[in-house]
């Protein structure tokens, strides 16, 4: 069959050469042959072993071959385009594990060399990559969680050594190196017109200049920090139009202009106000306390004092603005959420309104203070087939009153809120907009009331805001000009010479554009050479007093991290096992402490990615963390005693017997250990002995009935999971 195989291919491909170019074209099979050929010869393959082939191929705009090899057990999959550039492989051979493991199995430290698989992810890019392509692989992912055995690089892919939309993707088996995934961008893929020149015209200075122009910012109070009540001011970047300067003749490029261009379809949100997280609950009602638990009873008196639907209902329809003639309140949802320390619970209700028109749908829902009957929230939808009525000045008067009569006490410091890159929706049968609290002149955009206003009948339509009372505001005296802020924020950026995707006229002097015009289609994407601004880290702003730069601080990578490891033998243990997220979720590791079952159990269950609080209470987080332990086969659940000392035998038992090594340990007269305490094992924990001992968990001396300490637990599993997988 293999050899048949072959001498198919073979033959095809020597009819290929003999036939006119036109006949070779036609003709599906030789040109599976010659692709065949070509992705061999490029991958360097050797197919003898694959019992079955098969190729099939696609065309767009560019021919697309797919080639499946298969065998017993094995499989390999390529796809490639016309000449053999290879757009994506998979080999396929018994499954390797890529993601957390439920079966109980315990895991061990993975293997593998990062240096050797990132050259051999480099050789193979060398067969793939073109005359003019290089890659820059980024650190490589997939090696710090215990049940992943693939190292996974992602790289830019470089034209003539200049930055490109041109991506690729690589997994390599992190024992042998071998590769396992690989998939990349050809230019021809995703964009029309080929590569242009990578010489520009166009010095980076001329650029640089060019785009400065371009920046705007606005000056506005903002939040420091997350915890902040202090409000300063800031130069904030108009977030308008991407601008490129074309490299070869300096013209400006605006590239959201031109993208609108491909976008011959508009799609709207129908809730235009921001997103609340309310939970759909059952109705209140009624209910005798007789029989209630404890936990019961207090979630009945987080009910207490709330309205029932009529009476909600009542207060929404009170308000005019709101425009419910003609609908039915369909249904009231209540929720409740829990105060805290001590507060009462806070209980929304959401009350959904109907009508229909024919075959129309309208739609209005309002979140409502369950007790008070305060609207939080309101969002609406209905059909946008509607010519307007209202202007948007008209709309924004009305919204502006209601909002007077709606929040008094803050009306007076809202204003409208309009930044320059703001684009009212043309065809939405409402006209949205925000009014943001303004102080010593400036916006303070962190409190702020969205609302939009039916263009028809203006109603409200929708409705919400984010609010907090207890802020200060810093003085506006003594700040940079916008001149300086510019100059500032000019500095924050690179102007970098790359390759990128911007659309284009369609030419239909060239097949494949000519083919997009027969679509409808005036413009697509082409490569083009263009300076753009680049910034190496992203940048907020500038502080408005002193025209420094405010970055913001990269999230600290959820890994323990511990500050009482000094000292301790067991601290480059205990580190091990962090850069794998085990341990515990505290500040404090405390090795030298007596070593509690509850505190194996909560270390065993961050090898599932549970890592916790030995500190915590809660039930919930005790029970599922124990049932980890159970299925583990650490213990059996009439073994469970949160509090009770482990000592270094029973911790031994309870490692060996999770990794799988019970069945042997138990095992009796066939082992001999050597530790100098030898005479003191019990006969029934012998092979234990000997097992932790030829696996380095115990050295020396035994001391079986010694209570363990948290780091000799550390030391043990540590020395366990670094056994050969």
């Amino acid at each position: 069959m293999k050899k048949l195989l072959s001498l198919a291919l073979a033959g095809a491909l020597l009819a290929a050469l003999a036939l006119p170019a036109a006949a070779a074209e036609d003709n599906a099979g030789v040109r599976l042959a010659r692709v065949t050929q070509l992705v061999k010869d490029r991958l360097e393959l050797d197919t003898e072993a694959y019992e079955n082939f098969s190729g099939d191929y696609s065309e767009e705009l560019y021919v697309r071959w797919s080639l499946n090899w298969s065998g017993e057990e094995n499989g390999l999959y390529v796809e490639a385009l016309e000449d053999g550039s290879i757009l994506s492989y998979q080999a396929e051979e018994p499954e390797i594990n890529d993601s957390s493991r439920l079966d109980g199995s315990f895991p061990s430290f993975p293997d593998g060399d990062e240096s050797a698989c990132r050259e051999s992810a480099e050789t193979f890019l060398q067969k793939v990559l073109r005359e003019d392509e290089s890659v820059e692989l980024e650190t490589p992912s997939g090696m710090n969680g215990l049940w992943r055995k693939t190292y996974v690089y992602r790289g830019k892919i470089l034209l003539d050594g200049l930055s490109s939309p041109l991506n690729c993707y690589i997994s390599l088996d992190a024992v042998t190196g071998r590769v396992i995934r690989f998939w990349r961008d050809y230019p021809e893929t995703v964009a029309v017109g080929g590569v242009p020149a990578s010489q520009a015209a166009v010095a980076q200075d001329q650029a640089s200049a060019a785009l400065r122009e371009t920046l705007e910012l606005r000056l506005e109070y903002v939040l420091g920090t997350k915890d902040s009540t202090t409000a300063r001011l800031r130069y904030i970047p108009e977030q308008g139009d991407t601008i490129y300067i074309d490299a070869q003749t300096g013209a400006l490029v605006n590239l959201t202009e031109l993208e609108e261009l491909l976008d011959n379809v508009k799609n709207y949100d129908m809730d235009v106000s921001a997103p609340m997280n309310t939970a759909m609950g059952k109705e209140s009602g009624e209910s005798s306390n007789d029989g209630l638990s404890a936990a019961e009873q207090s979630g009945v008196k987080d009910m207490e004092g709330v309205l029932p639907q009529e009476k909600l209902d009542a207060l929404v329809r009170a308000e005019e603005a709101y425009g419910l003639q003609g609908y039915a309140l369909a249904s009231a949802s209540y929720t409740a959420e829990k105060g805290e320390d001590g507060t009462a619970a806070e209980v929304r209700c959401v009350l959904r309104y109907r009508k229909t028109d024919g075959e129309d749908v309208y739609t209005r829902n309002f979140t409502v203070d369950a007790r008070t009957g305060e609207v939080q929230r309101v969002n609406s939808s209905m059909p946008w087939e509607r010519e307007r009525v209202l202007t948007e000045e008209q709309a924004a008067e009305k919204a502006a009153a209601f909002l007077k009569s709606f929040c008094p006490d803050r009306a007076e410091s809202l204003e409208r809120y309009m930044p320059s890159a703001y684009k009212p929706l043309e065809d939405a049968p409402y006209y949205s907009f925000q009014f943001a609290q303004k102080e010593n002149g400036y916006f303070f955009p962190e409190n702020m009331y969205r609302i939009a206003i039916d263009a028809v009948n203006g109603a409200v339509y929708s409705l919400s805001y984010d609010w907090s009372d207890d802020i200060t505001f810093d003085s506006p005296e003594d700040i940079i000009s916008m001149e300086e802020a510019i100059d500032a924020w000019m500095a924050t950026y690179d102007t970098a010479l790359a390759y990128r995707l911007v659309p284009q006229e369609l030419d239909a002097a060239d097949p494949v554009q000519a083919r997009l015009i027969e679509q409808k289609q005036t413009h697509y994407y082409g490569m083009r050479l263009t300076y753009g601004l680049e910034q190496a880290e992203y940048c907020a702003g500038i502080d408005a007093k002193t025209g420094n730069g405010e970055y913001q601080e990269d999230e600290a990578e959820d890994v323990p991290g511990y500050q009482d490891l000094s000292g301790s033998s067991a601290k480059e243990d205990i580190e091990k096992l962090a850069q794998y997220g085990i341990g515990y979720q505290t500040e404090a590791f405390r090795p030298g402490k007596s070593l509690t079952q509850w505190d194996l159990v909560c270390l065993l269950a961050s090898l599932r990615g549970w890592r916790m609080d030995p500190e915590t209470d809660v039930k919930e987080e005790r029970d599922s963390a124990y049932y980890n332990a159970y299925s583990m086969g650490v213990l059996t659940r009439s073994e469970r005693s949160d509090n009770a000392a482990v000592n270094r035998g029973t911790l031994v038992r309870m490692l060996l017997n999770a990794a799988g090594y019970g069945p042997a340990a138990r095992l009796e007269k066939i082992y001999t250990c050597t530790y100098a305490d030898r005479e003191s094992i019990a006969a029934a924990d012998i092979g234990y002995a000997a097992i932790a001992q030829a696996l380095g968990l115990a050295e020396g001396t035994y001391g079986g009935a010694r209570t363990a300490t948290r780091g000799e637990a550390a030391s043990m599993l540590c020395r366990l999971l670094e056994r050969p997988s």
